[in-house]
């Protein structure tokens, strides 16, 4: 799931590797490959969510054994920098087109007006115009990162956790939300501080809340960013514990490494496009959680104990057969205003929406 990215820049990078033009029917009839492309707001080598994404693609591309030819372009802002790149694609005879960053949905809607024949698929975002090419693919990330607070629960000595995010959107929230839930189920006593960058990418500013919130007396910190490499390298070196959203990233900090969040695109993204290529693909929304095998839990750290890393894995285990609901109410925000009624859950509606976060997370309002 990439969500809205506020980049100044003087240019951008493009790779493609393009093959023939086709027509998408004329293509699979003839067995021509079909071209896909991506579009990325960050670079491919960030260890990161772009990087996930490429590596979904490679996926994609090497088991459809010939029958698709991928393109990509990294590091796009979003804009009319990401349209002329989509449109560019198109030109080249690119008839799927992913574009999983939250910002460039507003761009997809006007390009896909102009090309009706092009399907393209957007990640976390509301179809509310309905249009008739443009799918939505929502990847539960949050789920993972249940079971990762309760690691984060079992490992904090002072109660107090950071959790560091590009911007304070829906799916971010239920991520933040989610962790705090799993961390105060074995310790009610923690607290989660969160800070907003205002970008998805900018190093020195993730160092230094870092480096702010260790000061403070906070001892295990989350990202959620292009990549958490900066922030966990950071954490590292202030001798706190880390944990990752996007990548694993045991071996880049071994001393300050306790669990995270990864994805395996691959086989959602093939998914996709098969039912692309069959016929079968409908312009709906469709979400995915922790069961269908594309999010899961990160190795473990050295410093956390068996036990703890038992009781995350059958936490995790119980999330992927639905005997755990996380956001099963009832559930108040930080204002004492009731979100989730008992007896009911957070569909994926209200994921859409939470623009509130749980009592014990710091530093932002609900609306």
């Amino acid at each position: 799931m990439k969500f809205n990215k506020i980049i100044v820049c003087l240019g951008f990078s493009l790779l493609f590797f393009l093959g023939s033009d086709f027509a998408l029917a004329e293509s699979h009839a003839n067995q021509q490959p079909v071209k896909v492309g991506f579009v990325l707001c960050g670079t491919i080598s960030d260890n990161g969510w772009n990087k996930a994404n490429n590596d979904g693609r490679l996926y994609l591309e090497k088991s459809m054994n010939g029958k698709v030819k991928t393109v990509f372009a990294e590091k796009i802002p979003e804009g009319s920098d990401a349209g002329r790149v989509m449109e560019k694609m198109i030109a080249q005879g690119v008839k799927v087109i992913f574009t999983p960053c939250y910002g460039y949905f507003e761009i997809v809607q006007q390009v896909a007006k102009r090309h009706p024949d092009v399907i393209f698929m957007q990640i976390n975002r509301v179809n509310e115009k309905k249009a008739a090419n443009i799918g939505i693919f929502a990847p539960s990330y949050h789920e993972p990162l249940y079971s990762a607070g309760i690691v984060a629960g079992r490992m904090t000595k002072t109660n107090k956790m950071g959790f560091i995010v590009g911007h304070a959107v829906p799916n971010i929230l239920a991520c933040v939300n989610a962790f705090t839930l799993g961390a105060q189920s074995v310790n009610p006593k923690t607290t989660v501080r969160l800070v907003c960058t205002n970008s998805w990418d900018n190093p020195p500013i993730e160092a230094e809340a870092t480096k702010a919130l260790a000061e403070s007396g906070v001892d295990v910190i989350v990202s959620n960013l292009d990549t958490s490499l900066t922030v966990s390298k950071a954490a590292e070196k202030a001798k706190i514990y880390t944990i990752a959203i996007h990548s694993d990233l045991k071996k880049e900090v071994p001393k300050a490494w306790l669990t995270g969040q990864v994805w395996n695109f691959g086989p959602l993204y093939k998914k996709i496009v098969e039912s692309i290529i069959d016929g079968s693909w409908k312009p709906e929304s469709k979400y995915y959680r922790a069961k269908d095998g594309y999010v899961s839990l990160a190795s473990f750290g050295e410093a956390v104990p068996a036990k703890v890393q038992k009781e995350a894995l059958d936490s995790f285990e119980k999330i992927k057969e639905e005997k755990i609901d996380i956001f099963a109410g009832p559930i108040k925000d930080c204002n004492g205003k009731l979100r989730i009624p008992s007896g009911k859950t957070a569909d994926n509606h209200c994921i859409e929406q939470m623009n509130w976060v749980v009592p014990g997370v710091e530093g932002y309002s609900a609306k």
